[in-house]
């Protein structure tokens, strides 16, 4: 059985990170071995938390595991709680990442426009450096003008369809071209004048390509739907899959997990029920 790190925190509440990660890697047959980088009551977005910082803690995972001689088939970056951490996950990187090792840097610092609250500059510049290592990169939008430098607000105004997705393209193209890594986009949410009509998708980039799908969007943003969806991009390419073949898995999971959630009035906060669903990465 192939084994993948997961370098992410632990949130009790929120359906995201660890207890996104590990069930999806399970049921698609791979060994996840946590090391987290804290550990929480609930994720940030709720209005109160406690936060368990790892960062002194995250060296005993990497001295006790070279100790084992152990070795990974993938490596999987999350959420991390700021630029000393992504120098321990470089220190994580010298020990375990070998050539046939494949990363994948879910780069998570803001979404909808928002930084999230332990964000800052300092990350930021550690983050791009990180994301350069990486095989593959799963930014949401918000993620990627950061990582660009795309202004948000720019983006958010244009009107037309196709000049969103367009300008949303140049940016994953900058990015894929500055790491050399495949770029997955997610939560390209263009806009429309149809209220009826409003899509969401995400967008892959390798260099030579670029190809986008959409799916119908209720106008949710749900906690945990990028990790989980990262964590279906990690499973597939641990089974050797093809990587869009495995996005649009990623999607009809997520998009049937979103609608039972939606159906029974979830709060967002609360994340999506996806446990029922799992069958379908099989």
């Amino acid at each position: 059985m192939k084994k993948v790190a997961v370098i992410q925190d632990l949130s009790s509440f929120g359906k995201c990170s660890l207890t996104a990660a590990i069930p999806v890697l399970s049921v698609m047959g791979v060994q996840a071995c946590p090391l987290p980088t804290a550990i929480l009551t609930a994720q940030t977005g709720y209005p109160s938390f406690f936060c368990e910082d790892f960062t002194s803690k995250m060296n005993y995972f990497i001295e006790e595991w070279s100790k084992l001689n152990r070795n990974f088939d993938g490596i999987y970056t999350g959420f991390v709680t700021g630029q000393e951490q992504i120098h321990n996950i470089f220190l994580f990187l010298d020990k375990f990442l070998t050539k046939e090792t494949l990363l994948l840097v879910d780069p998570v610092m803001g979404d909808t426009g928002e930084v999230y609250k332990l964000f800052t500059d300092e990350l930021l510049v550690r983050m791009k450096e990180l994301v350069k290592c990486a095989n593959v990169i799963t930014p949401n939008v918000t993620e990627c003008c950061l990582l660009t430098g795309l202004s948000y607000e720019k983006l958010h105004s244009y009107t037309n369809e196709k000049d969103f997705i367009k300008a949303v393209e140049e940016a994953g193209n900058t990015l894929q071209q500055e790491t050399h890594a495949q770029v997955i986009i997610t939560g390209v949410n263009p806009p429309s004048r149809d209220l009826n009509r409003r899509l969401i998708g995400n967008m892959y980039l390798d260099g030579s390509k670029a190809y986008y799908s959409a799916m119908a969007y209720n106008g949710k943003s749900y906690s945990g739907t990028g990790d989980l969806f990262a964590s279906v991009i990690m499973g597939g390419m641990m089974r050797g899959d093809n990587l869009e073949k495995t996005i649009e898995l990623a999607e009809a999971f997520l998009t049937a997990s979103i609608h039972d959630t939606y159906i029974e009035l979830i709060p967002d906060i609360e994340g999506v029920n996806f446990e029922k669903y799992l069958k379908m990465l099989l």
